[in-house]
């Protein structure tokens, strides 16, 4: 059964015996011609044209007002928390399966996760099981969401777009503001998909992409913040540049600031790759096509975009049957030099956040002893 699995993907990539990746980086268009424009202007710090085009173009292709681009999605997250007015000992709700970037940045700023359980057809929270927690064990004190037990304020949620699938945000946002709770939305993974024809990131008061190596386009690290308020815009670029206010020569700075700015270098680069956005996306959903295709005759389940949800199909995914055969896979495949990768751990196992607030979580335990990840590199045709 695995064997078949090794020669699919083989002739899929057309790499009858070299290793493949999980997914390697594409660059196929002007970036060597705008990386050096960008050397040879001497602008390759936080300053120059490329960031500034870079801003624009998630905008134009998002559909948002505006956006500020950062050094890597991490950074672009622990932002978009601090803009949503997060605070130390406050709590922030989001899904135990994501990559650890999204509790680092809540606990950058010293608040703590609440672990809601996913929705095992989407990768994402499950709005449902957010409102019955929000209904028996919150109030609501002075416009704030109280976490009874603990007193303490829940100030935001973040779900996460796993794979860049794209779950029920919509009725997410609906629930948040039902109780007073800022969403944003954790798009690391999501460049390119969408939820009823609206793109991720845009639901929420702000939306946190990654450029990392390994995402569906890349500049290296960076990442972006997408948002509909030119206020938060404004503070969010304030803030990102060391929170230094304008002057000819005297440094002055009037807050705590960060260094979290994208250099023009990658934004250069990030730019070429946004020009070959929409070709990548769609053959990255070719490639999901084929899969599906594929495991249709296979009792390996392929795990295909949500209802309502245009996905990227950043990573895909297969479903074993239990953690054993999950593992049985993962060592088949890896042994025969094909990348492929099981999920995270759950944040809510993690030394770090074993003691955080957690709820009956068994979607993500059934995911997580199942889900694989396998080759999902652009093949351009």
């Amino acid at each position: 059964m695995f064997n078949n699995t090794v020669n699919f993907i083989r002739k899929t990539f057309k790499e009858p015996e070299k290793f493949i990746a999980l997914h390697e980086p594409l660059f196929v268009g002007n970036e060597r011609e705008y990386v050096l424009d960008a050397i040879d202007s001497t602008y390759v710090s936080s300053v120059g044209k490329y960031v500034d085009r870079f801003e624009q173009m998630m905008c134009d292709f998002t559909g948002s007002k505006y956006a500020v681009a950062t050094v890597n999605g991490t950074a672009a997250l622990h932002m978009s928390l601090l803009l949503a007015d997060v605070k130390r000992n406050d709590l922030v709700i989001t899904q135990p399966l994501s990559f650890i970037a999204t509790c680092n940045a809540i606990s950058y700023i010293g608040a703590n996760p609440i672990f809601i359980d996913i929705d095992r057809t989407t990768l994402s929270l499950n709005p449902y099981q957010l409102l019955d927690f929000l209904q028996h064990k919150t109030e609501q004190r002075s416009g704030n969401c109280i976490h009874i037990e603990s007193g303490k304020r829940i100030k935001a949620c973040v779900p996460m777009h796993t794979f860049g699938h794209v779950g029920d945000v919509e009725k997410m946002v609906e629930i948040c503001g039902n109780y007073n709770i800022v969403l944003v939305e954790d798009a690391a993974e999501s460049i390119g998909s969408k939820y009823k024809g609206k793109h991720s990131g845009t639901f929420g008061l702000l939306g946190a992409f990654s450029f990392n190596g390994n995402k569906t386009i890349t500049c290296g690290g960076g990442g972006a913040i997408i948002t509909n308020s030119e206020q938060l815009r404004k503070l969010g670029k304030h803030l990102t540049t060391q929170a230094k206010v304008p002057h000819p020569w005297d440094f002055v700075h009037d807050s705590i600031g960060y260094n979290y700015r994208l250099p023009n270098l990658n934004a250069a680069l990030a730019c070429a790759q946004m020009e070959r956005l929409d070709e990548f996306v769609n053959a990255k959903r070719r490639l999901a096509d084929e899969y599906a295709a594929y495991f249709k005759t296979s009792p390996i389940r392929f795990f295909s975009e949500p209802q309502n949800s245009f996905s990227n199909y950043w990573l895909n995914a297969v479903l074993l049957d239990d953690k054993v055969e999950r593992d049985s896979f993962l060592k088949y495949m890896n042994d025969r030099s094909i990348m492929t990768r099981p999920t995270w751990a759950l944040m809510n196992t993690l030394a770090m956040f074993r003691n955080d607030i957690c709820e009956d979580i068994p979607d993500a335990e059934w995911i997580s002893d199942r889900l694989v990840n396998i080759p999902s590199s652009v093949i351009l045709n």
